[in-house]
């Protein structure tokens, strides 16, 4: 599932002087901190980091900061934080942005477990002394302001029950809001924003055999609404995170111009969780491998570094 090769018997000291040395003098060693930080695993790079401090008195990941730059900075800076934090500054990025990225809160609300988000909510209240939610309401407005606050509040129901007469019923909801073209009706929010992922994926699939499409299909029909385009990503993602990760990458490579920030974003998110099946996904609707594309669209240690998290050392 995951793609990083790890080194297991690394120690954080050695690791640490290594790290050092790269980063003194005139010039930065970017080989010898990717050799290092992309092979080790989260728990390893915490250790490091540790032992940095105790023995240069300084902290590695402002180091790191000030030594590199350009998107490999943004890129080893994401990747050496804790994943709590990590998405915690994911998300004020994605608000401080012209144009705000809702995929980052989606991905967040549909791929963490009520208390891994309920960390990255805590993280971001300790970095940024405001919630998420409080930022959230204030840079969104309207119908896309109740999608997305809900969507980050609720602490969705872990279980594995679904209740089929349930499913039943809010897909006939569903669907007459669908019907009536009340995307914005508060028991799509409701339902979308509140129910377990499998008592969704139970009611999605109801409307699905009994309607004869996707939910998702219908909302085509409005994509130029900024709210109910969301909607219908947020479903996508938690209907399938794998096809999902593979189309934000897809799309971050095929236009005029590489979008870093989204590939940055997936392959440091993913890569010690589900990547490689998100590389399977990739290869097998694009017909390529995604290692192939990306030596293609990057460059540099940017490219090096995303190479070896893909587990493709050059």
């Amino acid at each position: 599932m995951a793609t990083i090769l790890t080194v297991e018997d690394a120690y954080p000291g050695v690791d640490a002087e290594l790290l050092k040395k790269a980063c003194h003098g005139w010039g930065t060693d970017e080989k010898a901190v990717i050799s290092i930080l992309a092979h080790r695993n989260a728990p390893q790079r915490k250790l490091i980091r540790e032992a940095y401090k105790d023995m240069y008195g300084e902290d590695l990941v402002k180091r790191l900061e000030h030594e590199l730059s350009g998107d490999l900075e943004r890129a080893v800076y994401r990747w050496n934080l804790d994943p709590a934090d990590r998405n915690a500054v994911l998300a004020n990025v994605a608000l401080r942005k012209e144009h705000r990225d809702h995929r980052v809160f989606i991905e967040l609300s549909c791929t963490l477990s009520p208390e891994e988000l309920f960390d990255v909510k805590r993280a971001y209240q300790c970095r940024y002394k405001r919630s998420l939610e409080e930022d959230i309401a204030s840079h969104t407005s309207d119908d896309l302001r109740k999608l997305l606050v809900g969507l980050v509040s609720i602490h969705r129901y872990q279980g594995d029950e679904v209740n089929l007469k349930l499913a039943n019923s809010e897909s006939s909801i569903l669907r007459n809001a669908i019907e009536e073209k009340t995307f914005n009706h508060e028991e799509i929010l409701r339902i979308i924003t509140t129910r377990s992922k499998p008592q969704l994926m139970a009611t999605l699939n109801h409307y699905k055999d009994e309607h004869g499409c996707n939910m998702t299909k219908q909302l085509k029909d409005d994509r130029a609404n900024e709210y109910t385009e969301t909607l219908r990503t947020t479903i996508r993602c938690m209907s399938d995170p794998i096809k999902y990760f593979e189309k934000v990458i897809r799309n971050a490579v095929k236009k005029s111009g590489t979008n870093e920030d989204a590939l940055t974003r997936v392959i440091v998110t993913r890569a010690e969780k589900d990547l490689k099946i998100i590389m399977d996904q990739y290869q097998k609707r694009n017909s390529v491998p995604l290692d192939h594309v990306i030596a293609k669209e990057t460059s540099g240690h940017y490219k090096r570094f995303l190479l070896a998290l893909l587990g493709k050392d050059e």
